[in-house]
């Protein structure tokens, strides 16, 4: 049975999308089968990884309102041992048509339950919000990746993100676990980015994963090309510090060798 990891902060741009999309296809080219799920309303995975939310006719909605199969929905993308099940703008009402659903915070534990068995890693893009999608994916988790930037505020928010994390945890997903804390969007230039690493290192220190992701040009552009940036340009930044952090996951999880080293750059 794969291993489910919602991306989740409801401050926004912190980085949640291109983690997901990217943390998603490296684990693929590292010959995991991985299932991307977005589960944002803007539907930016799914656009991000090449496909247009405006022509998707099952969704992510269809599947939590409707019940429709997941593998009716669940596409292939250009990226080998990496699916997608996509998202489109019906997705902002499935919060108020799911409100008087019988078991409505398992709905989407439900549904990936149908297909968990087919993917070693299901990633899910959360929305930037702790509304009924986002408590959906933290109840259908196993662990959560809290992506923090590298910026002035960057832990506003996260207590109330840990306090809902506890909640889940207490009343509906007894396993859910923190993954990890993902440093992004981080300057070497810059003293200030330094002092959140430091800041978030002294206030969390194991949550916090090794990996730091550096801001890049390449990692900005290739949602543009609809493309992952290990697609886009395998050897920059950005691709290293994902692919990194896809090991890093391994590792912890005890699926790769402690002694692989790490690609620097």
């Amino acid at each position: 049975m794969g291993k489910i990891i919602a991306i989740a902060n409801q401050k926004g741009g912190v980085g949640k999308t291109t983690t997901s999309i990217n943390l998603a296809a490296s684990l693929s080219v590292l010959e995991k089968k991985t299932l991307l799920v977005d589960a944002d309303p803007q539907a930016n995975s799914t656009s991000g990884i090449g496909f247009d939310p405006r022509t998707i006719n099952n969704s992510v909605y269809e599947c939590l309102v409707n019940d429709v199969d997941p593998r009716d929905a669940i596409q292939a993308t250009e990226t080998p041992n990496l699916d997608l099940l996509p998202a489109h703008i019906d997705l902002v009402g499935a919060e108020i048509e799911m409100i008087n659903l019988p078991e409505r915070e398992f709905k989407m534990k439900f549904l990936l339950d149908q297909v968990a068995d087919d993917y070693d890693f299901i990633i899910i893009d959360c929305s930037p919000s702790l509304g009924l999608i986002t408590i959906n994916a933290l109840t259908a988790a196993d662990s959560v990746v809290i992506p923090v930037q590298c910026e002035y505020f960057a832990l506003e928010g996260l207590g109330k993100l840990l306090n809902t994390i506890k909640i889940v945890q207490n009343r509906l997903n007894t396993k859910l676990e923190i993954e990890g804390i993902l440093l992004t969007m981080y300057d070497v230039r810059l003293r200030l980015s330094n002092q959140v690493v430091e800041e978030v290192r002294n206030h969390f220190d194991d949550l916090v994963f090794e990996t730091i992701i550096q801001r890049n040009t390449r990692l900005s552009e290739a949602p543009s090309f609809g493309i992952s940036v290990i697609m886009h340009d395998a050897s920059c930044k950005g691709a290293i510090n994902y692919l990194n952090l896809a090991r890093e996951i391994l590792q912890k999880n005890g699926l790769m060798e402690e002694n692989v080293e790490k690609v620097s750059g």
